[in-house]
C-alpha cells in the first residue's frame, strides 16, 4: 500500500509542476486583429482562436473576402498554425500559416502569411 502512495504522490507532483497552464484556459476564446499587404494593398483580418483551431475572417485587394479555418500547435509560448480557406470574389482557396508568440499573461503577437492577403502582422489578448 505504502509503495502506490508514494508513487501517486510523485505522480501528483510531476503533474502539477510540468503543467503550469489549467486544461480550462482552452476553452476561453483567444481573439486577434491582424493587418497586411499584397501588392501594395493594405489587407485587415480578425480571428478567434478555441481548443487548438482558430477562424479567421479577412479583406484583401479589390474586395477579396473570406474565411480561413487554422490548426494551432500549441507550444509553451509560442503557437504554429497552418490553414486553408475560401475566398468569395475570386473563389479561390487560401492557404496560410504563421505563428503567435505570448508576450504576457495577456497579450499574444503574431506574423502570418495568406496566399490571398499576403504577410500581416497580428495582435491579439489573452482573456
Amino acid at each position: 500500500m505504502k509503495p502506490l502512495v508514494i508513487k501517486t504522490l510523485i505522480t501528483s507532483l510531476g503533474l502539477l509542476l510540468f503543467n503550469p497552464y489549467p486544461a480550462s484556459a482552452q476553452l476561453i476564446p483567444e481573439p486577434w486583429v491582424a493587418v497586411g499587404s499584397r501588392d501594395s494593398t493594405i489587407t485587415y483580418a480578425g480571428g478567434v482562436k478555441v481548443f487548438g483551431f482558430g477562424l479567421e475572417v479577412g479583406t484583401g485587394k479589390d474586395g477579396v473576402t473570406g474565411a480561413d479555418l487554422l490548426k494551432f500547435i500549441n507550444l509553451p509560448f509560442i503557437s504554429p498554425y497552418v490553414g486553408v480557406g475560401y475566398y468569395s470574389t475570386n473563389k479561390e482557396v487560401s492557404l496560410s500559416g504563421g505563428v503567435h508568440v505570448e508576450t504576457s499573461k495577456h497579450i499574444f503577437i503574431g506574423a502570418g502569411y495568406n496566399s490571398i492577403r499576403g504577410f500581416n502582422g497580428q495582435i491579439g489578448i489573452k482573456l
